[in-house]
């Protein structure tokens, strides 16, 4: 089960990231990218892992150490917790960067790397985006970070 829900995590992501990445000029997907609550799926998926190891993850996350942190992570449930955490964020602040994208009219042969890369690595796709965005804004839009 619990190697299900990890895997079904990304498969409920997965849309909206194509969405994004494939047809970027679809109305539904303006529609869908607007939206904050596609990331409730990932959240209830989130309650499942979290439930069963809750109180290792209240020690984890309001007295932080690396030790403490590492035997969350070395629980099955604690792992999927945070594997569930980490693709909520990164596909709200994809979606961001989409939104962002639009408003800024940024190639979408420019945003389909970024956004891909924000799956995979999103500390080093943050920043990139966060160049090309400004450059952009220096080009006549307003920056509303």
């Amino acid at each position: 089960m619990t190697a299900f829900l990890f895997e079904l995590t990304f498969l409920l992501a997965a849309p909206v990231w194509l969405l994004m990445i494939l047809t970027p000029g679809w109305r539904i997907t303006e529609r869908v990218a607007g939206s904050p609550l596609t990331v409730l799926p990932l959240l209830a998926v989130w309650a499942v892992f979290a439930g069963p190891v809750l109180p290792e993850l209240w020690t984890a996350v309001s007295s932080p150490d690396i030790d403490t942190f590492r035997e969350l992570a070395a629980l099955p449930n604690g792992a999927g917790a945070i594997w569930a955490q980490i693709l909520a964020w990164d596909l709200l602040l994809g979606q961001w960067m989409y939104r962002e994208s639009r408003r800024l009219v940024l190639s979408p042969y420019l945003m389909a790397p970024l956004l891909l890369m924000t799956i995979l690595l999103s500390p080093i796709a943050l920043p990139l985006f966060l160049a090309a965005r400004s450059w952009k804004s220096r080009q006549g839009f307003p920056d509303t970070l």
